[in-house]
């Protein structure tokens, strides 16, 4: 298979906390259950515990397992910074600088691998993060060229969030393959109001409503994929 025809998916989210990874995860299990050998990505990660692992990274990494060979690490996660922190401020803390280069050229051999199928790249924080003085998530995506898959965590707050979000992915030039509607809050007030709400304004087809308390994998299955 030509490794420019894998399909690619840049998970991007309304902020921090609101379920990327389960996001990213569960749609590494929705690729599996269509056939696909598919490999998630977290190009840069922040808070590393004391064995040197990242949580993010080996969720990643365990719903990939399934469907795939063994993955290298420094592909999968080619920034890595100890503190649970902003990653331009761990990277300046550890002297280190994030080329978007470096992961392109990882993402290019992920995709280049003959055991995949299919790729998900997880990014960092919110959409627009700063990655270092010149760069951020957005040049992240950019860089990569994929097509931008949104996290909206429900809660109040979560329909601007989402809104400027897709503001600036559009400003970017990147398309929106769809969105996924992340029960975080579980209480939400108003929830079907502000999903509707959400449904009118996002120019982008909604995947799949995701249950607070689910897992991966029964969420992969509720998912549809784009096109």
């Amino acid at each position: 298979m030509d490794a420019t025809a894998k399909p690619a998916f840049f998970v991007a989210g309304t902020d921090t906390e609101i379920g990327k990874t389960f996001v990213a995860c569960a749609l590494l299990h929705a690729m599996r259950r269509q056939g696909l050998r598919a490999v998630g990505m977290k190009p840069v990660a922040a808070g590393f515990d004391a064995d040197g692992r990242n949580e993010d990274v080996e969720q990643l990494i365990a719903a990939s397992a399934a469907s795939t060979v063994a993955t290298p690490r420094a592909l999968v996660n080619p920034y890595g910074f100890a503190a649970a922190i902003a990653p331009h401020i761990a990277a300046e803390e550890e002297g280190r600088r994030i080329e978007l280069a470096t992961i392109v050229d990882a993402f290019a051999q992920l995709r280049a691998r003959a055991d995949t199928d299919a790729l998900v790249v997880e990014g960092v924080g919110g959409f627009c993060v700063p990655l270092g003085d010149d760069c951020d998530a957005a040049d992240l995506a950019v860089a990569l060229q994929l097509p931008v898959i949104l996290v909206v965590g429900m809660r109040l707050g979560c329909i601007s969030h989402a809104l400027l979000t897709q503001q600036a992915i559009a400003a970017r030039g990147l398309p929106l393959a769809g969105w996924v509607a992340n029960r975080i809050d579980p209480a939400m007030a108003r929830f079907d109001e502000n999903l509707a709400a959400l449904q009118a304004r996002i120019a982008a087809p909604l995947l799949g409503v995701i249950a607070h308390g689910t897992t991966p994998a029964a969420a992969g299955a509720g998912l549809r994929l784009p096109g």
